[in-house]
């Protein structure tokens, strides 16, 4: 991939347009992407593409899209993306990360894994989850903390660990490998939970991580066994505040569960939802703009 020059074009419009522009502007692109740049406000919809595209056939399509739905024409952006070697650059952006007694590294490390550490091998690929970002890193930090006050417990006081919206399976495989308990790894997405199976196999971990595709905590293999005394969320504010009831009836009597994916200003509405189930805050981590919740039944 050493020199070759990609293109991207995009294009800010409203949330309720976002979706009918990426389908007008990624027709024949080999990625397509949109992020909301503010709660509430315009999106950007980003398209990649391996050869130059035909401008005037997007500006057209734009332009007929924005008039059909009372809309201002938007900028259409096109631009060369410099030439990059991007697996090497994929690289530099996942460089090994601690996170309390946790040290996650990729299958590109060529150095010494810390000695005492519990290590994990992940290759998010096309699932979300190395432990750089802040929600993911404070899950790691709120389990370290979990591991020194639960220090000396086993399968048999967890009991099954369950891993909501896993992506590559890291808090799974973390919690498998820290208390060598059975975990379950879940995501609505069918990608994160291929991924999570390969990483489950990478670090050994295959006989105690189950994966599973599940939206929510109401999962077939959770309901074989008792309710949880230990589950991870890390999904995003508004699913997390929607799921509260469900956590209730799957969260043990004196059980814990780490919930993540939240803004500090989108965490009263996180708790809200989870106080109105009888479920308390015992701990909070805040990672910049990021929050980390561990809540916990009375």
């Amino acid at each position: 991939m050493a020199g070759a020059v990609l293109w991207r074009v995009a294009v800010t419009v409203p949330e309720a347009m976002a979706d009918s522009f990426a389908e007008a502007i990624g027709d024949g692109a080999a990625a397509v992407s949109t992020f909301e740049l503010e709660e509430g406000g315009d999106w950007l919809v980003e398209t990649t593409w391996a050869a130059e595209p035909d401008g005037a056939r997007l500006s057209a399509r734009v332009a007929v899209l924005a008039g059909a739905n009372g809309l201002a024409e938007p900028v259409l952006e096109i631009s060369a993306l410099p030439p990059l070697d991007w697996v090497s650059r994929s690289y530099e952006g996942f460089p090994p990360l601690r996170a309390g007694r946790y040290f996650v590294y990729g299958s590109h490390f060529e150095g010494t894994l810390p000695a005492g550490a519990v290590t994990l091998k992940i290759d998010a690929a096309t699932a979300f989850g190395t432990g750089e970002h802040g929600s993911t890193r404070g899950c790691l930090l709120a389990m370290d903390a979990l591991a020194k006050r639960w220090r000396g417990r086993g399968r048999r006081q967890l009991g099954l660990v369950l891993d909501v919206g896993c992506g590559s399976g890291i808090l799974a495989l973390a919690a498998a490998k820290t208390w060598r308990v059975p975990a379950l790894a879940v995501d609505l997405d069918h990608e994160s939970v291929r991924v999570a199976t390969v990483n489950a196999r990478l670090n050994g971990l295959a006989p105690l991580v189950r994966t599973g595709h599940a939206d929510g905590y109401r999962v077939g293999a959770a309901r074989t066994h008792k309710p949880c005394r230990l589950i991870f969320a890390n999904i995003l504010a508004r699913p997390l505040a929607r799921l509260a009831p469900g956590l209730r009836r799957h969260l043990a009597p004196g059980g814990v569960a780490v919930l993540a994916g939240l803004l500090a200003r989108q965490e009263r509405l996180v708790l809200a939802a989870h106080r109105a189930q009888g479920l308390v805050l015992k701990s909070r981590i805040t990672l910049g703009e990021w929050r980390t919740l561990v809540i916990g039944r009375r």
